[in-house]
């Protein structure tokens, strides 16, 4: 179990390919209206998702569309693969790990069948949100093109 670190910075490392948007584009009330804290969202341009930080996985859920991740310094990250994709019972997505793992930055965690998702009708849009909310003081998004470190988060 990791111990609650303050004042520190987190660099986070883009999860997967693709154009990062706004929380607030994603067509999700529950993500655009921040409802399960801040962050930020990628439009992925291939399928392989892995751990943007290093720490624990600490949920996948069992349709393999999202996981929870924590990192040491008590940073808990949400990656919600697609909008409404729990529709679709674990289809198009495949389990790379465990709940309960330690992992390391880069990481895979799922893979997801893009294609597949967006033949099934669903929005492909993937939300990487800072659940541990009450930590969480500010952070800063780099639009660097494809620069793997795509966000720095400072915790109270």
């Amino acid at each position: 179990m990791f111990g609650f670190m303050k004042n520190k910075k987190v660099k986070i490392i883009r999860p997967v390919k693709g154009n990062i948007v706004e929380i607030s584009e994603v067509p999700d009330m529950a993500f655009s209206q921040k409802m399960l804290g801040d962050g930020f969202a990628i439009i992925p341009t291939e399928g392989m998702i892995k751990a943007p930080v290093s720490g624990q996985i600490v949920q996948i859920f069992p349709t393999n569309h999202a996981f929870g991740i924590r990192t040491e310094e008590g940073l808990e990250i949400l990656i919600h693969i697609g909008i409404d994709t729990v529709e679709l019972n674990g289809e198009g997505f495949e389990r790379q790990l465990e709940p309960e793992q330690y992992v390391k930055v880069g990481d895979p965690i799922i893979k997801v069948d893009l294609e597949y998702i967006k033949s099934k009708g669903k929005n492909i849009i993937t939300p990487i949100v800072f659940t541990s909310t009450d930590r969480v003081k500010e952070f800063t998004i780099s639009q660097d093109g494809e620069n793997e470190e795509i966000a720095i988060v400072r915790l109270t």
